[in-house]
């Protein structure tokens, strides 16, 4: 008999227990909507997002099983319910911000409420739908083949949470802890939020040098979580950026050339105070940044991007051929509850239901049925590639380390080329094609942390038809308030508008890089504006970073992300390095089980409160802007302290902060569950 045979859930098929229950999805969809706005506003502004399927699931524990006395199938359906809103966010984040960055001028009417949580819905239904065929060749054949890491570990939670214990405590503290600094940070701004330090353009020596952080709770946790190697090769990118291109290209290039270039991308130079009687700017390095140092860096991520996809074709024809193989084999009718998926006519009418609506809707770019109808086709087409391709790595590196920027500019590239064969070339066309990339993208997102789910679920002893159902309420929950969170932190604030700011995506606050780098590619195949020599330099970095050994697409996310965001981060990667040797001397091993040690579960619950957090400030800056600025005491401490010791005390706020998490990570014992 095989393993797989052999397999028994934790709860076994014939019990019959609360699963699919009201009070289960509501707070499933509760945590989809504050973790998908969490990660929205990590994506827009560090290119980055978490997983949270573990800290739901550790919610779940205390606010399901102690407060509303749930089950331990009931927790599996809030954490399924709400984790589609992080995997959505991601997609929407990485991909639709794009509208704002075509060169035809009409693409950003696209960038609307209702035009990005339709196509968010879309993308969410569309992973899901995907995956139902693929559960019994993916999850059940290939048990004890494919681990799907993040999976299996929020089995490992949920059974624990059964047993009893205080596995969420250590998350509520660091969501408290980055609640009070948020506090102190965002509101009254008592803490700096970027202390930095400039060299001068007159500087002979090193001009035009920035060295600043986006001192934060969320990036501190991130770069924990992460861990050195990754926070290490990221800041590097930053590194060269900041202390190699910049300096270098201050040096070299002239102030009347900075600003033909940003003029030539449609970047206001005045943004960057350009004194016209001495060619200089106020901020050099910012506009070097974004006329020159941008730009290679897309090219750098573009490549990298390739590059992993490259690296992953073994597995994606693998993939492909045994997912559908499996599909095709017919075994006997399925009568056991552990084994009930929706119907394959849900797939079916399910897809042609999303082809009719992409094609009679017309707030969906496209200026004719026919027009929509070919973005409807080449979605199905390669959503059914893609989402069986990303299941499938999943299951074998796990959801933080699935190459969907790989696969969103092969899907990107390739429908642009369709259009071109076809005679659509052009500026108008240039939506339809983002739209595309757009829904692949979150399908391919969702379908991975679907996949990871119904792992959960196979372990626990799930019905996977009561788990499909709540991946389409939670796609659709979490898309209505993924969609209004993108709108608001979009919404710029009274002084950036007297600037002649539009658009709070894409400036200092919101950089939103994968965004940008898919409209840059998009329109520039289309319409010939790619700024091509800054493209192949950061091409041939990540090329470069590929043959030394080093992950290119992480060096390349850093090399487009300014320092003070990826500075933070490798601070608590850092920390996590130092964690992690202490208590290897202590006789701690790695085990599978990293994700529930205390560092972690602090670490997660720092990123959780400070994304939050950054969300609501954003949401009262918007509707209370001038009561923000009454209560702010930045101007009072800055002026008592001066405006190095206003920095000096900002860092010293975050080194404490630093200090907790490592005293908390340092801990020998594994949070007991």
């Amino acid at each position: 008999m095989s393993d797989k045979k052999a397999f028994q859930p934790f709860i076994p098929s014939e019990a019959n227990i609360k699963e699919f229950t009201i009070k289960s999805v509501l707070l499933g969809s509760f945590f989809g909507i504050l973790f998908g706005a969490a990660n929205v506003y990590l994506a827009l502004k560090a290119g980055l997002t978490v997983s949270a399927s573990i800290p739901i699931a550790v919610l779940a524990i205390t606010l399901g099983r102690m407060l509303f006395k749930t089950t331990i199938l009931e927790n599996n359906i809030i954490q399924t319910t709400g984790s589609a809103g992080e995997s959505i966010a991601s997609g929407v984040a990485f991909t639709l911000p794009g509208f704002l960055f075509l060169s035809d001028p009409s693409s950003s009417e696209f960038f609307n409420y209702i035009t990005i949580t339709t196509l968010a819905i879309f993308g969410g239904m569309l992973g899901t739908l995907m995956m139902i065929p693929l559960r019994r060749s993916l999850i059940v054949k290939e048990h004890g083949t494919l681990p799907y890491p993040e999976g299996a570990a929020c089995a490992a939670v949920l059974e624990a949470g059964e047993k009893g214990g205080d596995v969420a405590k250590t998350a509520f503290w660091g969501l408290g802890v980055a609640a009070v600094y948020a506090f102190l940070q965002k509101v009254l701004h008592v803490i700096a939020d970027v202390p930095t330090f400039v060299t001068s353009l007159k500087n002979k020596y090193f001009p035009a040098a920035r060295l600043d952080g986006e001192i934060t709770p969320e990036y501190l946790g991130v770069g924990y979580i992460i861990g050195p190697r990754i926070g290490g090769v990221l800041v590097a990118g930053s590194v060269l950026s900041t202390f190699v291109l910049i300096p270098l290209l201050a040096t070299l290039v002239p102030g009347h050339l900075i600003f033909g270039q940003l003029t030539n991308l449609g970047i206001n130079p005045d943004g960057f105070g350009w004194d016209a009687q001495t060619q200089t700017f106020s901020d050099t390095t910012e506009a070097i940044y974004r006329a020159y140092v941008r730009q290679i860096g897309a090219g750098a991520v573009a490549a990298g991007g390739f590059i992993t996809l490259i690296k992953t074709v073994p597995t994606i024809v693998s993939s492909f051929r045994e997912s559908i193989g499996g599909v095709k084999e017919k075994g006997e009718k399925s009568v056991a509850r552990t084994d009930r998926d929706l119907n394959i006519k849900v797939v079916l009418f399910g897809s042609l239901a999303l082809v009719l609506l992409m094609s009679l809707l017309t707030i969906i770019p496209g200026n004719n049925f026919g027009n929509r109808l070919l973005i409807a086709l080449l979605v199905i087409v390669f959503g059914a590639f893609f989402v069986t391709v990303a299941s499938r790595i999943v299951g074998l590196i796990g959801s933080s380390n699935s190459p969907i920027s790989g696969m969103t500019i092969a899907t990107l590239m390739a429908t642009c080329l369709v259009f071109i064969g076809i005679g659509f070339t052009g500026k108008v066309y240039e939506p339809m094609a983002l739209v595309v990339g757009g829904i692949i993208c979150i399908a391919a997102a969702n379908a991975g942390a679907t996949s990871q789910d119904l792992k959960t679920g196979f372990l626990l002893g799930a019905t996977p038809r009561n788990q499909q159902i709540a991946l389409f309420i939670g796609a659709i929950v979490s898309s209505i308030v993924i969609g209004w969170t993108v709108k608001v932190l979009d919404t710029p604030t009274a002084e950036m508008a007297a600037h002649g700011i539009k658009h709070a995506i894409g400036g200092k606050s919101f950089p939103g890089p994968q965004a940008t780098l898919m409209a840059v590619l998009d329109k520039g195949i289309l319409s010939g504006n790619l700024p091509w020599q800054f493209i192949f330099v950061g091409a041939f970095i990540a090329v470069v970073m590929e043959l030394c050994g080093i992950n290119s697409l992480s060096f390349a996310v850093g090399a487009y992300l300014p320092l003070s965001t990826t500075l933070p981060i490798f601070i608590g990667s850092s920390v996590r390095g130092i964690v992690d040797i202490r208590l290897k001397k202590k006789g701690v091993e790695e085990d599978g089980k990293e994700d529930l040690r205390k560092g972690n579960l602090f670490a997660t619950g720092l990123v959780a409160g400070g994304a939050l957090a950054g969300v609501i400030v954003a949401i009262l800056n918007v509707f209370f802007e001038s009561g923000m600025k009454k209560i702010s005491l930045g101007d009072a401490v800055s002026q008592a302290l001066g405006n190095t010791g206003y920095s000096l005390l900002a860092v010293a706020f975050f080194a404490a902060m630093a200090l907790m998490l490592f005293m908390v990570g340092n801990k020998k014992e594994d949070t007991k569950v």
